[in-house]
């Protein structure tokens, strides 16, 4: 089983990596890009769909509107991008909005953050591989009808690859995300150009139906309401921006400068790529409704409504039918791709908080290739407790998605503003304070923009799922409290009693106990090396549940030349635990000072089977003597036969073996 263990885990992730191989690991822009951008610039193949479905309760009136929502939405993204690269030159060490919030505005708005961060993370993968599946369900029915199943696979897949290691993963991701850019824009210019150029008509398959509104004429606040909500829908393309301020220590050096670099490339290509899917989409006369059959009127009776891209690549390539199967596979593939940006996100953010104590310390310590494994499984994990409970659904995921995002946005714009405040107090060069005061009107630019876009996503979707993305936050939030409060009472119990030196007292004598259940070599062994400890008291005790072989083995004893006299323990209910706890305890009692050291002998054996036929007794009793005041657990080991299979395996290793550097 070890064997197979072993050849398993290299098989899925690898040759592990010695920790001075860190360097090797780090990310070049043209792979960053991928890495970190592929969230924000695959939100373009769900965001402007989103609003054009939630202004379809409108009627088809409503999709005038779209271009300047979309305009909006592109507005505030630049903003977003301008105030984030001065986050990446200002806190490069990786902490994101956690650190910039912590550091600027105290550790409980940091956790917040952190809360609101995590939970959006989970989100970025539950949407991205429901997305996909949608997108691949227009195209193949089957897909369409197991979406759960799909996203599943694709979350554990895309897990296995991140669990090979950052680099690895950047350089697999890098074809995919470059393809889909490309394809992209290929279908834009080649569709603009038709229209605007060649003056050819385009018209989509939805074009000529008549769509009709779900409430008759909607007018005054509901409009209004109906705008901010077709908003709070397309802000998803904003999503993986702070991705990039997270993962900055991925970076080739120099990190900021790269970080910033990125982030402005991403900008500029998901900008473009969002608004001309919008206004490609009206020149072409696309409908998307809610209510596909019973919105659009001169529809079939088995319309199977396809997504937004999906109708612009049939209408663009409507004479070239490969381009559009480019177009959906690339598609596909860079929103399973996109929850990459999360993969490496959520593993660098969960180990800082460990650091700090705020998750548990598995998460700080990197695995066999150099990435945060356990964080890896947690996200992928929790993406897919999202994707069961939602049954796939992106309209239903997305109202819990931007949430998060937006409130950490806007408490990271407001730390900025504090940290350029507090800079601008002790500054004296003129450049400098320039500089500052330029960096300052962008944030707080930033921070106007990202709160207002939070206060209208909360009112907008709080009834129809954002509360759940709330009181998620929330227990997270509460959970990482706790975490932290046990690691602190915990720490300080521990620097109380090292003060304390006068609780520390030597123990005046040593008790040895050895459980005996047979005379053979383990028990013989497990004598010998407790007389070698030289205790003060040595003792041989077993425990009678069956009166004939406690008799056998009483006589064997006395039979044989072992000097170390048996002491048998009644058991009359049969147990073997609570009577040896009750003679520890007895012999604790009588001497206070006296430590009792139980030496118990355990078998080594080769196959995983032979460990379930063996002790079972001694790992219970062990768990429970720990909890026993004065009180030494020393197991002797005896290797059986089969255990020689075992010498010549290489060791298995345990995360955190690289990063201490006990990997070859």
């Amino acid at each position: 089983m070890s064997k197979l263990s072993t050849v398993a885990r290299r098989l899925v992730l690898g040759r592990p990596f010695r920790s001075d191989k860190l360097a090797h690991t780090l990310l070049p822009k043209r792979i960053a890009l991928p890495v970190f951008a592929s969230d924000a610039l695959s939100s373009v193949a769900y965001a402007p769909e989103e609003i054009f479905l939630v202004l379809s309760v409108a009627g088809l009136a409503a999709y005038s509107m779209a271009p300047w929502i979309g305009l909006a939405v592109a507005v505030v993204m630049l903003v977003v991008i301008a105030s984030y690269r001065q986050n990446v030159h200002a806190y490069p060490s990786g902490g994101g909005d956690y650190e910039v919030v912590t550091t600027n505005l105290g550790p409980t708005a940091g956790l917040t953050v952190a809360s609101a961060l995590l939970v959006d993370y989970v989100l970025t993968v539950a949407v991205s591989m429901s997305s996909a599946a949608s997108n691949i369900g227009s195209a193949i029915p089957f897909v369409d009808d197991h979406k759960v199943w799909f996203a599943v696979t694709a979350i554990m897949v895309l897990a296995s690859l991140n669990l090979r290691g950052i680099r690895e993963s950047g350089t697999a991701f890098a074809v995919p995300t470059y393809a889909f850019m490309i394809g992209m824009f290929a279908m834009l210019f080649w569709g603009f150009f038709q229209i605007h150029v060649l003056g050819e008509p385009l018209r989509a398959e939805s074009a000529d139906f008549e769509m009709h509104s779900e409430h008759g004429e909607i007018l005054g606040f509901a409009l209004v309401f109906l705008v901010a909500r077709a908003f709070s829908s397309g802000s998803a393309a904003l999503t993986g921006v702070e991705a990039i301020s997270n993962g900055v220590p991925a970076f080739r050096k120099p990190k900021s400068r790269n970080a910033a670099t990125t982030l402005a490339l991403l900008g500029a290509i998901a900008i473009t790529l969002f608004m001309g899917m919008i206004l490609l989409a009206q020149d072409t006369g696309v409908q998307i409704a809610e209510r596909p059959l019973e919105q659009l009127e001169g529809a079939p009776e088995d319309y199977q409504q396809k997504t937004l891209i999906a109708q612009l690549a049939a209408t663009v390539f409507h004479d070239f039918a490969p381009g559009l199967y480019l177009i959906a596979g690339v598609t596909a593939l860079i929103l399973v791709l996109a929850a990459n940006t999360a993969f490496n996100g959520f593993p660098v953010l969960g180990s800082i908080l460990a650091q700090d104590r705020f998750l548990p310390r598995q998460l700080h310590t990197r695995g066999d290739r150099l990435a945060f494994s356990n964080g890896i499984l947690f996200l992928a994990f929790g993406a897919i407790a999202f994707v069961v409970a939602f049954q796939a659904q992106v309209t239903a995921l997305i109202h819990l998605y931007i949430v998060g995002v937006f409130v950490s946005f806007t408490l990271s714009q407001i730390g900025m503003v504090k940290h350029w405040t507090r800079l601008l107090r002790t500054e004296t060069d003129a450049v400098v304070r320039t500089r500052m005061k330029r960096s300052r009107v962008i944030n707080t630019i930033g921070f106007l923009c990202t709160g207002t876009v939070l206060i209208i996503v909360v009112v907008t979707k709080f009834m129809v799922g954002a509360w759940i993305a709330i009181l998620a936050m929330t227990a997270m939030f509460v959970i990482m409290k706790m975490i932290h409060s046990h690691y602190a009472a915990v720490s300080r119990e521990l620097e109380k009693r090292a003060a304390e030196t006068e609780d520390i007292v030597l123990p005046s004598r040593n008790h040895a106990i050895v459980l005996v259940s047979n005379v053979h070599m383990p028990t013989l062994r497990a004598l010998a090396y407790a007389r070698a400890t030289r205790p003060d008291v040595l003792e041989a005790v077993t425990v009678s549940v069956d009166d004939a072989e406690t008799r056998e083995l009483v006589h064997k004893w006395e039979n044989s030349d072992i000097s170390v006299p048996l002491k048998v323990i009644a058991s009359p209910y049969r147990e073997i635990t609570r009577p040896v706890l009750d003679y520890v305890k007895r012999v604790s009692k009588d001497s206070p000072r006296t430590v009792v050291t139980v030496f118990i002998p355990e078998y080594v054996v080769g196959h995983w089977w032979e460990q379930v036929l063996h002790n079972q007794s001694a790992l219970r009793l062990k768990g429970r003597l720990l909890f026993e005041p004065n009180v030494m657990v020393t197991s002797v080991p005896w290797q059986l036969s089969s255990s020689e299979r075992l010498k010549n395996l290489q060791p298995q290793s345990a995360p955190g073996d690289a990063r201490k550097g006990f990997l070859e």
